[in-house]
């Protein structure tokens, strides 16, 4: 398989799981409901294609830099698996958000200055 073609799979599988636990985080919110065992489940699928769309995304060919940061996206998509198995422990519920928003901001710096570093090196 490509480079390009397995870039292509990895960022769809990563928008796909975002979305999914994007709306499994928000449906509850809108509708006043109660979260139910289904959304946890669906949360923690989308938390796992994170995780493997990271995994397959890696990329070991570029430069020392840019494989730190995609460890650090790695580190993200594990975050979120993190954030979807504490929202099964009954004492921990309330931590599941932490660790959502700190994958995410994890993630947005890795993204950023992954960008960056690619921007820097095509000059």
């Amino acid at each position: 398989m490509t480079l390009e073609k397995r870039t292509s799979i990895a960022n769809l599988l990563v928008i796909a799981g975002l979305t999914l636990m994007l709306a499994m985080a928000i449906i509850p919110l809108f509708n006043h409901l109660k979260e139910a065992e289904w959304m946890l489940w669906t949360y923690t699928a989308g938390a796992l294609i994170v995780l493997a769309g990271r995994l397959i995304g890696y990329d070991s060919t570029t430069s020392l830099r840019i494989k730190r940061l995609q460890h650090i996206l790695i580190l993200s998509g594990l975050l979120y698996c993190g954030s979807a198995s504490v929202k099964f422990i009954a004492g921990l519920y309330n931590n599941w958000l932490a660790l959502l928003m700190a994958g995410l901001i994890i993630q947005l710096y890795a993204t950023w200055m992954i960008d960056r570093e690619v921007k820097k090196k095509e000059k």
